[in-house]
């Protein structure tokens, strides 16, 4: 498989790649779900919901603290979680402007 070729796109174009990327997949999908309908969560609560491993919810969770969509604070030999809501904002500014865009245009496809 060939080089992605990342520098010869904007840095908004990159980073709505890896937030996209780590978004594609119905589990984490369900995380951010999970995330939106309670204040703060411990890895274990989110265990408890998903049909999943530990090990398998906490790679997830790991693939989504790093593209910023969540973050989380250690309690004790916990990790609370939430949404990062300066991430999700600069997605819905990107998906905002995709409309926008869309709306613009005075035909439909070509």
């Amino acid at each position: 498989m060939g080089l992605t070729k990342t520098e010869h796109f904007t840095d908004e174009q990159n980073e709505m790649a890896v937030l996209l990327k780590a978004m594609a997949h119905p589990a984490r999908i369900a995380i951010i779900d999970y995330l939106l309908s309670t204040d703060t969560c411990i890895c274990n609560d989110i265990v408890d919901v998903l049909p999943l491993a530990q090990a398998t919810v906490s790679q997830h969770l790991k693939e989504l603290k790093n593209a910023g969509i969540i973050q989380g604070t250690i309690e004790g030999a916990s990790i609370k979680y939430c949404i990062n809501k300066e991430t999700i904002h600069q997605f819905q500014t990107f998906i905002d402007h995709i409309f926008h865009k869309i709306e613009k245009q005075e035909s439909g496809c070509c």
